[in-house]
């Protein structure tokens, strides 16, 4: 039987037990939520990075912004208060549009 060990979406239970095969999984404390969705979004942050075509890339980010969304959450935000924050940081510092690549900056 392969081990996982890992955090998966709410649904992954009942997706296995129609397929009729056994499985053990266990609810995570708050402390260990926070480490696996951590976890969690460095193992999508690589499948993003690995992606070969746009739609593979579009769906890692999907479950990067999942994992984003459970995040904000835990921390006592929300995904709206989040984008108010990104909103606020683009206005002062922009985005990332216009593509530019910092090489160095002259020292004092």
């Amino acid at each position: 039987m392969p081990t996982y060990n890992k955090l998966v979406r709410d649904y992954i239970p009942q997706v296995i037990e129609k397929t009729g095969k056994e499985f053990s999984a266990r609810i995570l404390s708050e402390e260990e939520y926070i480490t696996e969705l951590k976890n969690k979004l460095n193992e999508e942050v690589v499948e993003y990075y690995e992606a070969k075509t746009n739609e593979e890339a579009i769906e890692e980010l999907a479950d990067i912004l999942e994992i984003i969304h459970a995040a904000a959450k835990i921390h006592g935000s929300s995904y709206e208060q989040l984008e108010e924050i990104r909103k606020e940081k683009a206005e002062k510092r922009g985005g990332f549009e216009k593509r530019i690549f910092l090489i160095e900056v002259e020292d004092d």
